[in-house]
């Protein structure tokens, strides 16, 4: 039987017979039941987070726990949504923290690493109690004017599609891949997962 173990910071408003969430503390997570995948969508803003060291707090400590927790608990695949220009040799401290993430995860082993590196992320925010940034709707809006003239890779791509994307290609990939945002776009249709 397929089960869905979340963890977050606060309760989601989403109710399933399958689905258990677990409200954490990322800087202490509990040990986490049996699993075969784990998908990990963490991240704030600078802004949000209230300083650099907030931000990497979130963005790399957080998210490499989950993954190593994830591992413990049994997990050989793993989908991560980074983001757009990630390097950690990057002079931009956002991109070069989540490089520096993506290095850590690759470090640790799994059979997959699928590695999500969106553009603009395009959602309903307020509906998930998350701030809107500021600009974000000018820019969608934009976007979606210029969106002929805007390269696949740039162009922003809705929350969802990443999700799709990973729930489709972690289950048959293995080693790692990187997923750019027109790749994303493309990629619509959840595929089962192997038994």
């Amino acid at each position: 039987m397929v089960a869905v173990h979340s963890l977050g910071r606060r309760e989601l408003p989403l109710k399933h017979p399958k689905l258990t969430q677990y409200r954490v503390d990322f800087k202490a997570l509990p040990a986490l039941p049996r699993v075969g995948e784990a998908f990990i969508a963490l991240g704030t803003t600078i802004k949000v987070a209230g300083s650099q060291a907030a931000f990497r707090a979130v963005d790399f400590d957080a998210v490499v726990a989950v993954a190593k927790a994830a591992k413990a608990a049994g997990a050989s695949r793993l989908g991560v949504v980074s983001a757009m220009g990630a390097s950690a040799r990057s002079p931009v401290f956002y991109n070069r923290v989540k490089g520096e993430m993506e290095e850590a995860l690759s470090a640790l082993g799994f059979d997959t690493l699928v590695i999500a590196r969106p553009s603009f992320l395009a959602g309903d925010r307020e509906a998930l109690g998350q701030p809107l940034r500021s600009g974000e709707k000018l820019a969608l809006r934009v976007s979606k004017l210029l969106a002929p003239l805007i390269p696949a890779n740039y162009a922003s791509v809705d929350a969802r599609l990443v999700a799709n994307a990973l729930l489709t290609i972690v289950p048959r990939e293995r080693g790692r891949r990187v997923l750019l945002s027109g790749e994303l776009q493309n990629l619509r249709k959840p595929a089962a997962s192997p038994p």
